[in-house]
Parts: C-alpha cells; structure tokens; sequence
C-alpha cells in the first residue's frame, strides 16, 4: 500500500516502541520511506527485520532490544536513539500487549504488569523526550490507545483501563507541552489483523461478528494505520493536539 509524502518527515528523528513488529513493524517502514531516521524497541529480536527494511527502503533503522516495562532501559534507549540520530523529534509510543483476561482472574501482579506495559512505559518515555524536543524548537507524539474501551469490549478489562488513561493522558500532556510546540495526540486503531491476532484471537464466527459493526467492509491490516501516524507526527497536523483519532473502518464514532 502506497502513503501519502510528508516532506517534512525526512530527516527527522523518530522513535518507535515496539518497531519491529505488527503495527509497529509497518510504521518503521512507512517512517523510513518518508526519509526519516527511525530507532525503535522490542524485546524479540529484529534483526532480520532490520536488514530487509535497509533492503528496501535505502535506511537502516536502530534496533535497541528492550523491555518496556524496564524504565531506566526505555529511557537508555531513548538518549541512545538521540545520539544516534540527533534530538528526538517524533515518538510513537506503539507496543502493548491486550492478553485476554477475566476479572476474577487477575492478580495484583498481572494487573501491574498490564498497566506498566499498557501505560507505565508511555508517561515515561513521554517524560524522557520532552527535553530534546524542546530544545529542538518542537516535535510530534503519538500515543496508541484503542477502541476497545470506547466499545466497552469485555474480556481484557486491564487493558481496556490502561486505554481509556493514555486517552486522558494524551490530553493533560497536549496542555502541558503546548507552549513548547510539542503536540501530543493519541490514534487509536480498530482491530487490525496483525499476525499475532490471526494466530490467538481472530476466529471465523469473532471476525465476521466484527465485520457486522464496520461501516467499511474490510478488515484493518497494519499498513492501514500507517497514514494516520504519519499525519499526526507531520505538519500537516501542525495545529492538532489532545486528540483522539479513530482509524477503526466505522465502528465507533467519536465527536
């Protein structure tokens, strides 16, 4: 799939948790053919991931292996992305993990464990860019929430809390940060039929249950995300902040 050009993304330095996989694998791709200088995280490895993007895009991304949860890494990281590629302008604050849950089930463990993955490591690696990208004049972060708490999905309840607070976060850090031309915006996506969900989740009776409550009768792949983001981190959207943008094919409205 084709996206549209930003110029203003080449040469900029972008910052993606959870790069190398699923969504985040495609919005590595998308940032790299805009020209951008793209370092991401992931606990698996990428490596192989990293030599096709260099492959075929021209640009070898910076793979920093790293558990999201491990804040001092994530911010290590994060300087590390900066050095390498100067003041981090964009960060897409991507990786999650929606494991299935009931709420009898879940432990004091499991649930701090959700929120740190889920929301922990994104106030922090908001926290750890601000400077740079105050001192860069500005910059442009993207937060991934989901429709799953705007549907009032049952199933994950733990992930579903951590959605509804990147929302609310997105909107105190957009009136924090404003001042220094840093917006802060938050996308949340609809069901996206990465890999991993067609393997665990996406049986034939869910999906075409799905697919009754979509306006647009096709399933969301990754790359359908990637303009969105693009968007939000360009200039295009130089006068939008604290918002909450739906990519979801039409189940939910917003507004």
């Amino acid at each position: 799939m084709s996206q549209p050009v930003f110029p203003d993304l080449k040469g900029q330095s972008v910052f993606i948790t959870g790069g190398g996989s699923g969504i985040g694998a495609a919005l590595t791709e998308g940032f790299l053919r805009q020209g951008a200088q793209v370092a991401f995280v992931q606990r698996s490895d990428a490596s192989a991931f990293v030599d096709q993007m260099e492959i075929d895009t021209g640009l070898r991304p910076l793979f920093l292996p790293c558990d999201i949860t491990d804040i001092p890494r994530l911010k290590a990281c994060i300087a590390e992305a900066a050095e390498a590629h100067g003041p981090l302008t964009v960060l897409v604050n991507n990786a999650a993990n929606d494991k299935r849950h009931a709420t009898e089930d879940v432990t004091e463990a499991f649930w701090d464990w959700s929120q740190a993955i889920n929301l922990k490591a994104y106030f922090f690696a908001c926290q750890a860019v601000v400077d740079g990208m105050r001192k860069a004049g500005g910059g442009a972060i993207v937060n991934f929430s989901s429709v799953s708490y705007m549907m009032g999905n049952a199933g994950y309840p733990a992930y579903t809390t951590a959605n509804g607070g990147i929302t609310a976060m997105t909107r105190s850090l957009a009136r924090e940060f404003g001042p220094d031309a840093i917006r802060v915006n938050a996308l949340l996506p609809g069901w996206v039929l990465t890999d991993k969900q067609l393997e665990m989740w996406a049986s034939p009776e869910d999906l075409a249950a799905h697919m009754e409550k979509q306006c647009l009768k096709e399933h969301l792949a990754p790359e359908d995300i990637v303009g969105g983001v693009l968007f939000l981190a360009s200039r295009a959207s130089r006068m939008m902040t604290g918002q909450a943008v739906v990519i979801d094919g039409g189940v939910v409205f917003s507004g």
